[in-house]
């Protein structure tokens, strides 16, 4: 992720300088929100509401079941029901349908009416629930050749099918990438022929396609979509239900916001980044059902508390001081934070609290143990934080791949990811902490996204070492070369968590969608832009969007 979204100081000596010399100024702009959130406190559901949820559901669930297995009408209410937000209600009969479709895939397959759409978004939806189909189910719509047909360039809806469908392609699967190449080249060439509704359904596709798209913000999209031809009982519910869990979060950040103000970091630590909203966004992003309320707030304030943590070591704290802090986390004990400056005190005890807190709640379940892997992960991420601010101080330039070995890690996405399964519940087994904190191919990955997107969207705006930097000076290239190379290894690490997701043996996909989903929430971020740091502008919109504003439900 890099919560180190910032800009810092370039590398320069520290000799005969006083304290305040070293000390870096930034200046970042103040908490935009303040105590809006604080009206939510007592944001009750109404009890009709629940009820006529309950009806829907019900209704909706009929509906699912009812409709036949391997039929064009399933697949578009199964793409329906997840991409309106409310699959979480359906898990067993999504899984038990895609099943049946999976294991009668080629029999479906070899029937005549399989148009391009139909291929593509059956193809979709199975990788999308981790079953590996063979992508040479597109052979069918080339020429003799080896070139996609021209008569598909006018099948705009067929090609905006194939196009979501070849984001879930994994290494060696050359006729998914050639497919990406000709429906974006294609769709982006008819986005101006196509009407309104299917112009915007194209837009925001080339803009950020299903695969990278948050759950929430693409349920607002989708909704504006499907109210124009979808089932309407459909639509009711999953509008009922956006704002009811909407109203869910809208409490818990209030709580947050609560958290915050009470630590007064604004006024002990006014050099930090005041950013708790973003950071319940972020958490928000990685899950919005309601059975992962606890797991959001955990991961909430260690986000908040680790922004700050790394606004200490990229921006205030001295050598010594950050020494005195590194060897203090490494204690992880009370009695290490007399030894700190004041203002590290504050952001010690705080952090310290945190881990406490989530420990005595996990142990009424009796998983307290999760604990101490996020705390190991915190103290991996610290070690990362004094080894960059020691080539700083020393006026040191790593090589490459001495910075990326420091800065995957840096970045704090392995981290978060196993932080994010602290208070997930029952579904988390001690395997899958120890298989996330072994830093697989999924996790390395989307902390290569992290690392990759940030440095290239702070190039030439943050004065620190970063990837760009590196490169150019090591390969004698331009800028722009730098940049090819860079967004070359974000589109295979996207290819790397496509196939730790397929057949996944080692942990449950409802692990693995957490990884995906810290990789979408940092496409989205760095999408363009600093959207932390700077938060007054798409976070802001982001924010307002799923968090202020409701659903309107038509009477």
């Amino acid at each position: 992720m890099d919560i180190r979204i910032h800009a810092s100081a370039a590398p320069f000596s520290t000799k005969n300088m006083s304290i305040q010399d070293t000390r870096r100024s930034v200046t970042y702009h103040p908490n935009i929100w303040g105590d809006y959130f604080l009206a939510y406190s007592s944001n009750d559901i109404l009890a009709h509401e629940e009820q006529e949820r309950q009806r829907l559901k019900e209704e909706v669930k009929k509906l699912l079941v009812a409709a036949p297995d391997g039929s064009l009408y399933k697949l578009d209410l199964i793409d329906a029901i997840q991409r309106l937000g409310v699959g979480y209600h359906f898990e067993k009969e999504i899984e038990n349908s895609l099943k049946y479709i999976y294991e009668t895939y080629h029999e479906s397959h070899n029937k005549q009416n399989n148009d391009l759409r139909t291929v593509a978004l059956r193809f979709r939806l199975l990788r999308q629930q981790g079953y590996y189909v063979s992508c040479d189910v597109f052979n069918k719509f080339k020429n003799s050749q080896g070139n996609f047909e021209n008569s598909l360039i006018s099948d705009v809806t067929g090609l905006l099918s194939l196009y979501e469908a070849a984001q879930f392609g994994v290494h060696g699967e050359e006729i998914l990438e050639e497919a990406l190449r000709f429906s974006a080249t294609h769709l982006g060439s008819s986005i101006h022929q196509a009407s309104n509704s299917l112009y915007s359904q194209v837009s925001d596709a080339l803009d950020m396609p299903i695969h990278k798209t948050l759950t929430r913000l693409g349920v607002k999209k989708f909704l504006s979509i499907y109210q124009k031809s979808g089932e309407e009982m459909l639509l009711n519910f999953a509008r009922l239900d956006f704002n009811i869990v909407q109203k869910i979060h809208q409490k818990e950040l209030s709580d947050i916001t609560r958290w915050w103000k009470a630590l007064e970091f604004g006024k002990k630590l006014p050099f930090a980044r005041d950013r708790p909203v973003e950071c319940y966004f972020w958490a928000l992003s990685v899950y919005f059902e309601p059975q992962y309320s606890l797991a959001r707030k955990i991961l909430t304030k260690v986000i908040a508390l680790t922004s700050t943590i790394d606004d200490i070591y990229d921006v205030y704290g001295t050598r010594d001081e950050l020494k005195l802090f590194t060897d203090a986390i490494e204690r992880w004990d009370i009695s290490a934070m007399d030894q700190l400056p004041s203002y590290m005190k504050y952001c010690y005890e705080s952090l310290l609290d945190v881990y406490l807190e989530a420990e005595r709640e996990l142990g009424e379940i009796g998983k307290s143990y999760r604990v101490q892997y996020a705390i190991d992960e915190m103290k991996k991420l610290v070690r990362a934080y004094f080894e960059e601010a020691k080539w700083t101080y020393n006026g040191y330039a790593p090589t490459l791949e001495e910075y990326m070995k420091v800065a995957l890690v840096s970045g704090a996405y392995m981290m978060l990811s196993t932080t994010s399964l602290v208070g997930m519940g029952e579904l988390v087994t001690k395997e899958a902490f120890d298989w996330i904190s072994s830093e697989p191919l999924s996790v390395r990955a989307s902390s290569i996204i992290c690392r990759l997107m940030d440095d290239m969207v702070g190039h030439g705006f943050e004065q620190k070492i970063t990837a760009v930097e590196c490169y150019i000076k090591e390969k004698g290239a331009s800028k722009e070369e730098a940049f090819a190379v860079f967004q070359t290894q974000v589109m295979n690490a996207w290819k790397d968590i496509n196939q730790e997701c397929l057949h996944s043996t080692a942990v449950p996909m409802a692990v693995l969608v957490r990884i995906v989903n810290l990789a979408r929430f940092i496409n989205l971020l760095y999408k363009d832009s600093d959207a932390y740091t700077n938060s007054k502008t798409k976070s802001k919109d982001f924010i307002t969007s799923i968090l202020i504003q409701p659903v309107i439900i038509s009477k």
